[in-house]
């Protein structure tokens, strides 16, 4: 578990991509705004 892992947060750094540990300024935007709208 570290860089060579591509489930980890590191290793998906190292490997440039995202996904659900990882995710993308973009969809932790819409995740936040859907969490807002959940409240209300």
């Amino acid at each position: 578990m570290g860089k060579g892992d591509k489930k980890t947060r590191r290793g998906k750094i190292k490997t440039g991509s995202y996904g659900k540990t990882r995710p993308t300024t973009q969809n932790l935007n819409k995740a936040k705004k859907k969490a807002a709208k959940a409240k209300k």
